[in-house]
């Protein structure tokens, strides 16, 4: 086969959407809220995971290091 070929099987044309409703796009906008804060809780929640991690390696170095 040959490049043309194969961009005229696997490439299908976007079909452009018709424009949303004021009331579709209120609901969209809101769901595309949701989504965002979900990634925003998931990221702060591995910060502090992370955060926690780091000073309990840090504990034990300290543990580690000190004569006893």
């Amino acid at each position: 086969m040959r490049i043309a070929e194969i961009t005229e099987h696997t490439i299908k044309p976007v079909k452009p959407k018709p424009p949303l409703s004021p009331a579709q796009a209120r609901i969209a906008g809101l769901k595309q809220n949701v989504e965002r804060d979900r990634q925003r809780l998931q990221q702060e929640r591995d910060a502090q995971r992370q955060q926690r991690s780091a000073e309990q390696q840090r504990r034990q170095r300290l543990r580690v290091s000190k004569p006893a």
